[in-house]
């Protein structure tokens, strides 16, 4: 580890904020949702933001269909319930959620706080904060075609497959979640058509090979052209990438599942030490800089194993040991969730 940063900003507080709590958690995928419960069962008043519409990052957002095996006690789960699991159990001590807005400057003040504005103009004060952002900022690769019709047909992530339920669906991208998204809709759309712009795949194999003997039309090598529609999509066209031929389909929704750049935005210009776009923390999940700690997929530490049920690990770690922090006179162990007088009411 590096000394600590005296980067930011140190300013008198000033002015109103929007929310005032212990903890601030930047990001809402799965230790962040877990930290968000542990924070409140120490009784710690905790807002999560997160620059995505729905909880669990990228489990919901990429890979809700994908059978998750490897967190202790669930033999198996899909991605997008545990997510919605971990979303209800974050939910126990109410903390602030708030969803679609990233984590933007950083500006401590004089009296050890941390103040974050967010991309959409909140202010949010913190005495900690714990940073799970996965793999940072991810946004989709938009689609050259039809950007216009977003919200009205054309869409990024399918977390809930029945929102297309009866619906005539084209598939557009060649990896993991172009095909997971197109073996999940067939159990639910009228139709499901896959275009990519090349003959092989990227995704699994086996996924590829139950996508080649599904009932869903495969076009390739396309990709889309144009994209018409009254107020809505209603008509795509794919041309053949190699003939040049053109064909017009009558399409609902559009998946546009072509990739994710991923970022760690403003994250980057908090001062704390990076590894290969990754967060360096020590053994109590601290980071570089004082009062602000990191856990999941986004930290960096010798041995570090990237699994879901290491995040959820990281985060009780670091929620006791911010909450020390944040609290001096706390302990560290705040003893078991099942000891008498424990429960939430």
């Amino acid at each position: 580890m590096s000394e600590p940063s005296t980067s930011s900003t140190v300013v008198q507080p000033t002015g109103p904020v929007d929310h005032d709590v212990d903890l601030l958690i930047v990001g809402a995928g799965p230790s962040g949702l877990y930290a968000a419960y542990y924070a409140g069962f120490r009784a710690l008043s905790v807002a999560v933001v997160d620059s995505l519409t729905e909880p669990g990052g990228q489990l919901a957002a990429l890979y809700p269909e994908k059978v998750i095996y490897d967190v202790g006690g669930i033999p198996s789960i899909l991605g997008r319930e545990l997510a919605a699991d971990l979303f209800k159990q974050a939910q126990t001590y109410d903390p602030i959620i708030l969803l679609g807005h990233s984590a933007g400057e950083l500006t401590r003040l004089d009296d050890g706080t941390l103040q974050v504005a967010t991309n959409t103009g909140l202010l949010i004060r913190a005495k900690a904060i714990l940073v799970t952002a996965g793999i940072g900022i991810f946004t989709p690769r938009p689609l050259p075609a039809g950007q216009q019709y977003e919200g009205r047909g054309l869409r990024y992530f399918v977390p809930d497959p029945n929102a297309l339920r009866g619906k005539r669906v084209l598939v557009v991208g060649g990896g993991d979640s172009a095909v997971d998204y197109a073996l999940m809709l067939e159990q639910v759309a009228a139709s499901v058509t896959v275009c990519h712009r090349r003959n092989e795949f990227r995704a699994h194999e086996a996924s590829v090979q139950q996508l080649r003997e599904s009932s869903m039309r495969i076009m390739t090598p396309y990709q889309v052209s144009s994209v018409e529609g009254d107020g809505r999509i209603e008509v795509v066209e794919v041309t053949d990438h190699d003939t040049g031929a053109s064909e017009r389909l009558d399409v609902d929704e559009l998946v546009a599942a072509l990739g994710f750049v991923a970022e760690l935005g403003p994250l980057a210009n908090w001062g704390m030490e990076l590894r290969h776009r990754h967060i360096a923390v020590d053994t109590t999940m601290a980071t570089s800089v004082p009062r602000i700690f990191a856990a999941g997929d986004i930290t960096d530490y010798p041995g570090k194993v990237k699994l879901i049920s290491v995040g959820l690990g990281e985060a009780a770690t670091a929620v006791n040991n911010a909450a020390v922090v944040i609290d001096p006179s706390k302990k560290l162990f705040p003893g078991h969730s099942s000891d008498p007088g424990k429960q939430p009411t």
